[in-house]
């Protein structure tokens, strides 16, 4: 069992329910070559279709309890606010989709604070305290990661925008793009 007879062709590797025409040979050399399984090259492709002229970057908290990878440009556009809690935490962040965070592991070890409106979940590890993404309030379908605590390597340029976070209704109704920065 799993002897290809001299002269007979080999079974490429499953394709599941979809039938690669032509491009059936070149999916599993693929395959082979890189040692996937079919769900693992398919969404290696699908990455990097949807994720055109993004990056992959993966961080943390300080201790190593939280870990993630997300998504987005290499050049990050960082918003500095000045409402009271980014204030006190130097909460520097730049926002992504939802669909571009994927949370590595750690989910039982962050714990969220919110206060006023309670639309921004600021999690944080139970262990180090630190603040590595959130939930912010003007994006509740996305996430607000801190650049800082990202891995080295990824990231080429960070522009920094300065938000009036005192006056949030005012500054995020003025704000051409802020609220579609969560939007795939």
């Amino acid at each position: 069992a799993g002897v290809t007879p001299p002269g007979a062709k080999a079974e490429p590797p499953s394709t599941g329910p979809f039938d690669l025409g032509a491009q059936s040979g070149r999916w599993a050399a693929f395959q082979e070559r890189h040692r996937l399984s079919c769900e693992e090259a398919a969404r290696l492709l699908l990455d990097a279709y949807e994720y055109r002229g993004l990056v992959k970057h993966t961080g943390g908290c300080h201790c190593g309890a939280v870990r993630f990878e997300v998504w987005a440009s290499p050049d990050l556009h960082v918003f500095n606010c000045n409402c009271s809690i980014c204030t006190k935490k130097q909460n520097r962040h730049f926002i992504v989709p939802a669909s571009r965070f994927k949370l590595l592991k750690g989910a039982d070890n962050l714990t969220t604070y919110t206060f006023n409106t309670r639309r921004a979940q600021h999690t944080f590890c139970k262990t180090c305290g630190v603040q590595s993404f959130y939930t912010p309030r003007s994006n509740p379908d996305g996430y607000g990661i801190a650049p800082h605590c990202l891995d080295d390597g990824t990231v080429q340029t960070i522009i920094t925008e300065d938000i009036n976070g005192k006056e949030w209704e005012k500054a995020v109704e003025e704000h051409k793009t802020i609220r579609d920065m969560s939007k795939p």
